[in-house]
């Protein structure tokens, strides 16, 4: 059984895990995503440690952006243009591949645990659907006729525009490049700043969750009518409020109004939008499946 690298490397904290699948996942560990430097040194340490002991076939990334996934492109495998502190241009597959010799595979956080949902997860069966992130920020990811989508660069849905009611909800959004976008008005910071406490602490029956799944239910409307997902999977902190999801079903078939006839939305819209079947290590074990990838190619 082969054995691979996985780094799911958020914007606050690095995941590192040396596994197959979900039931053979061998060493995990978490730290803070300080300095690129320091991140990368911890995470090569790891792997190579691992790999002294038993060989590894490969290391995947799947990591916070905006970044270059495109394998022709000059400056493939870059954090390129992100807002935080000291990762702009930073070279993270160069790095790994300098230190360690193995294949790299690379994708955002999104695609990679699109692609770990796709192999073991809730899109298991699927050729085009949508795995969105609801937490520190909002992104989205997903395939399409079986292919992680990717273009000009990859998806940024966090960053469309949704209907926003400054009487209603006057916050002006956290996005520092737009503000009221989808990612502004619904991430975690964004819910902490509108009411001035941190999402864990608002109680279930709290206005705030209203809002929200009206937000998150109008970004979904767009996505649904763009890329006729066959089902969306919504993981993040944001989305560990379970009561979100029968809040934001609700919004979006009224938001249709039956303009799509099918039997996902119309009966069985419960299965069609969903939790992450790998729950929170959704990430992780996509990063392991972009190494698998890229080993066999």
């Amino acid at each position: 059984m082969s054995l691979y690298g996985g780094i799911e490397a958020g914007g606050t904290k690095f995941v590192c895990a040396v596994g197959s699948d979900p039931d053979h996942v061998l060493d995990e560990i978490r730290f803070p995503t300080s300095r690129p430097e320091e991140a990368l040194t911890q995470s090569i340490e790891f792997f190579r440690a691992h790999h002294a002991k038993t060989p590894l076939s490969g290391i995947g990334v799947a990591a916070f952006g905006p970044l270059d996934p495109n394998p022709a492109s000059p400056t493939f495998g870059y954090i390129t243009t992100t807002p935080k502190p000291h990762w702009a241009h930073t070279d993270v597959v160069g790095a790994l591949k300098t230190a360690l010799g193995l294949p790299v595979g690379f994708d955002t956080d999104v695609n990679g645990a699109a692609l770990g949902e796709y192999r073991w997860g809730a899109a298991q069966g699927l050729n085009t659907f949508v795995y969105l992130t609801v937490g520190t920020g909002l992104g989205g990811g997903g395939m399409v006729g079986g292919r992680l989508i990717h273009g000009l660069v990859h998806p940024e849905m966090g960053h469309m525009r949704i209907p926003h009611d400054l009487n209603e909800d006057p916050y002006p959004g956290w996005c520092t490049y737009h503000g009221d976008c989808f990612e502004g008005l619904t991430c975690g910071p964004a819910i902490e700043a509108r009411w001035s406490t941190s999402a864990r602490d608002l109680p279930v029956n709290h206005p705030a969750w209203a809002l929200e799944a009206r937000y998150l239910a109008l970004g979904l409307v767009n996505i649904i009518t763009v890329l006729s997902p066959q089902r969306i999977v919504m993981g993040g902190g944001v989305m560990d409020q379970r009561q979100l999801f029968p809040m934001i079903r609700r919004n979006v078939t009224e938001i249709l109004n039956g303009y799509i006839q099918t039997p996902a939305l119309s009966n069985n819209i419960d299965e069609y939008i969903v939790p992450p079947g790998l729950g929170a290590r959704a990430g992780v074990l996509g990063a392991i499946a972009l190494a698998a990838a890229a080993a066999e190619s």
